[in-house]
Formats: C-alpha cells, structure tokens, sequence
C-alpha cells in the first residue's frame, strides 16, 4: 500500500505543481487579510495572535474544499475507472490528502514569510511545531472534505461546504480570540476542533511549548485525523466497491 500511495501522491503532486497560479490563489485571501487587517490588529493585539488565526482561515478554505477535485472526476469518469484498479482504497485517499497537505504547507510558509515582513517574531521551533501540526489538520480537512463531495450531489458540495467553512472560521477565534466574545458564543466555539489547534497554535508561535493548551491542541488534532480518515477511506471503499 506504501507504493501505491506514493505513486498517486507523485501523481497529485506533479499535476498540482504544473498549476502553480492556482496554489497562489489559494492563498490570496488570507494574504488580504494580513496585508489589510493586520496592521489594524496590531494595535490592539500582535502578529503572533493574528497569524496562526489566518493559517486555520487558509487550512479551512484550501483543505477544506479539496473536494472540489472529486466532483469534476465524477463527472468525467475518472472515479469510475478507478473501481476496476488494484490500489487500495486507502492508498487512492491517501495519494491525494498527502497532495493537499503538501499544497497547504507551501501556502501557509508563504503567509508566515509575509507576516515576518509585517512583523510576526514567532520563534523558528515555534513556527515549524505549528506547520506540523497544520499539515495534519490538512489532512484531516482533506480527507472529510472528499467523503462529503462523494456523498452529496455534484451541485450540492460548493454551496453546502461554502456555507460551512465561513461560521467555522469565526468560531475558531482566527481573527479575534474567543475570550473577547460573549459567554453563549465563547461556549459555543467550545464545540468545534478548530479552537483547540488555534489555541495551540498561538501558544507555539508565543513560544510556549509544553503546556495543557499545546497538549490538548495536539490530541484533538490527532483524534480529529483518525475519524476523518476513516471516514474517507470508509467512502471511498463504498464509492469504489
């Protein structure tokens, strides 16, 4: 399974590097906002706040729509083809969340540079604790984000996962922390895993490293890899039987 994988992650991977405007896209976005916002945060808050804020904000909108990838290959057959091929469902999950991750990776380093331009002083161990932390959230996001594009409708999955990504963004605390909000909403944020990895991310780019947030950030992130991927291979494995 090991090759199988490899081989359709270098597959992935050379296609999606032949699209290299489209990784630059990808993280247009988050860049207005630190280009735009974030000297307006800044005098109410820091860089090392705002940033790993935007970094979830970019994991949500790239990893979280990967499923995009899906819906033109229903449409085109390739998935059908795929049915009558030897690699293991798995593998087919696997060479593709491995792509995203690797897309999300080279987008969030580009935004971390930028922010260092702007002012971000996240200490270096910080800062690579956190992207390894974000690539598994990646692929997480990437793997729940195929199964729900297999499962809906072709015309149903941008306006479903649209709608979704926004309130999650806003309950993460990415771009103001969730203490500052009310009580209902703070509580309410509480529901959602994102939190937990800002949290923790805002802690290692501080430079805080073995502390509960930091713990409880990881354990959530990797709780949150496990079901997402057995939820995606599960799906794929019906897709593809």
């Amino acid at each position: 399974m090991l090759r199988e994988t490899y081989l359709l992650f270098r597959h992935n991977l050379r296609a999606t590097l032949r699209q290299k405007i489209g990784i630059v896209f990808g993280v247009i976005q988050p860049l207005v906002f630190l280009v735009l916002f974030g000297p307006i945060f800044a005098t109410i808050g820091t860089w090392e706040t705002l940033v790993p804020g935007l970094i979830i904000q970019l994991g949500l909108m790239s990893t979280g729509m990967a499923g995009f990838g899906v819906v033109f290959e229903k449409r085109s057959g390739v998935l059908e083809r795929m049915r009558v091929t030897p690699a293991s469902r798995l593998a087919l999950l696997l060479g593709r969340v491995l792509n995203n991750a690797v897309t999300l990776i080279i987008q969030a380093v580009l935004l971390v540079a930028v922010g260092y331009a702007f002012g971000l002083r996240a200490p270096a161990a910080g800062v690579v604790a956190g992207l390894v932390l974000v690539v598994v959230l990646g692929l997480s996001l990437a793997a729940l984000s195929y199964a729900v594009a297999l499962t809906l409708d072709d015309q149903l999955f941008a306006p479903v996962m649209s709608t979704a990504v926004l309130p999650l963004v806003l309950l993460s605390g990415a771009f103001l922390p969730m203490s500052m909000a009310p009580g209902w909403l703070d509580a309410l944020s509480h529901i959602s895993p994102f939190r937990y990895v800002l949290e923790a991310l805002r802690e290692l780019f501080a430079g805080h490293y073995a502390t509960g947030t930091v713990g409880v950030g990881v354990a959530v992130t990797v709780v949150f890899a496990l079901v997402s991927v057995a939820i995606g291979t599960r799906v794929f494995n019906q897709e593809n039987a």
